[in-house]
């Protein structure tokens, strides 16, 4: 069942010097919503010891609640502290943290018998997604909250993911306690999801760490979990496995070549199209620097798609890209993107 909407107040904007993390940190050992920004995307922050706040994240995003949340902690001391760590795979958990750790790499790990973790943050799962991100004031703002913090991105859940607090406040103005400004997001996509429970790792979400640099550390072990390919949405045993997911309110066609009448493009490099030409372009990297294009990844749907419902056109066409490295990660929210959608996820945001 849905979630009911949350009661509407007004969000407190905080810039990112100490005062405004203090205030921030505060906000959240008293059992707020604040939303930051990561290395990755902007984070809707709760505890995650607090059922009643993790409930709350729920509302607030309009999440389902079958779907976990990924735990954020300032060390990696504190994340594996919750987990069970007597799994085969301990060792290789240790290394991963020191290579990545602060960064966009979330582990999917048992979770320990005296977690302290709120089962809603997990889904009731017996699971942990824990990770410990990257960015001085959110480094600051974890150590000050001293507790771990349940944080999923700060937009409405199936929506395109916020990378600025511009882009927070759009969509949750009123529903949020604060919003914690720390400039735009260096990676720009969320964070790489890779479950340890088993024998084998297993490649959940392709992120912010690429499978390449997996393989310096998992060797060629990894398995990569293959999505629907009907497009169905099983019930997620990680986060961000939803198949229809980082949609903009118009429909995204891939790896178009030509453009079909009523649709904006959306290129990279110096890719042209056939036939007649868009009357709206935007171009994720004219560089072709797959980084950048991950960058500017969920800020460009989100232009492209207010211009387009401004000039009345209807879809967005995307051109090919590349499929190594963050490419993998680029190419997999777009298929969540164009993926069907229910139907309250297809209309404009609020």
């Amino acid at each position: 069942m849905p979630h009911p909407a949350p009661s509407h107040h007004r969000t407190e904007r905080l810039d990112q010097d100490h005062d405004g993390i203090r205030r921030a940190a505060r906000l959240l050992r008293q059992g707020g919503l604040v939303a930051f920004g990561t290395e990755t995307v902007y984070g809707l922050g709760g505890l995650a010891t607090s059922q009643r706040t993790v409930e709350r994240i729920f509302q607030a995003k309009g999440r389902p609640s079958f779907n976990p949340l990924i735990s954020h902690f300032a060390s990696a001391e504190a994340a594996f502290a919750e987990a069970d760590m007597t799994i085969p795979l301990r060792d290789m958990a240790y290394a991963l943290a020191q290579r990545f750790w602060p960064g966009p790499l979330t582990l999917i790990l048992p979770r320990h018998a005296e977690s302290r973790i709120s089962q809603a943050v997990t889904a009731g799962l017996e699971t942990l997604a824990v990770r410990v991100p990257k960015g001085r004031a959110v480094e600051e703002l974890l150590r000050l909250t001293g507790e771990p913090i349940a944080a999923p991105s700060a937009n409405r859940s199936g929506r395109v993911s916020p990378s600025t607090a511009r882009h927070v406040l759009d969509e949750l103005e009123g529903r949020i306690d604060a919003v914690l400004d720390t400039g735009p997001c260096t990676v720009g996509l969320e964070s790489t999801v890779l479950d340890l429970t088993g024998p084998h790792p297993i490649l959940r979400r392709p992120g912010g760490v690429t499978l390449e640099e997996l393989h310096d550390i998992c060797g060629s072990t990894i398995v990569v979990e293959q999505g629907a390919a009907d497009g169905s949405t099983p019930r997620p045993n990680a986060p961000g496995q939803l198949s229809s997911h980082y949609a903009p309110s118009l429909p995204v066609r891939l790896d178009a070549t030509h453009i079909q009448p009523g649709e904006a493009f959306l290129t990279f490099g110096t890719q042209q199209t056939e036939g007649p030409q868009p009357d709206l372009t935007l171009n994720l990297s004219p560089d072709g620097n797959v980084e950048e294009a991950a960058r500017r990844l969920f800020a460009s749907l989100r232009q492209l798609d207010q211009a387009a419902n401004r000039q009345g056109l209807t879809g967005i066409a995307v051109a090919p890209l590349p499929e190594a490295g963050l490419g993998r990660a680029l190419k997999d929210r777009l298929q969540r993107a164009a993926a069907p959608r229910p139907a309250d996820q297809t209309s404009p945001p609020a």
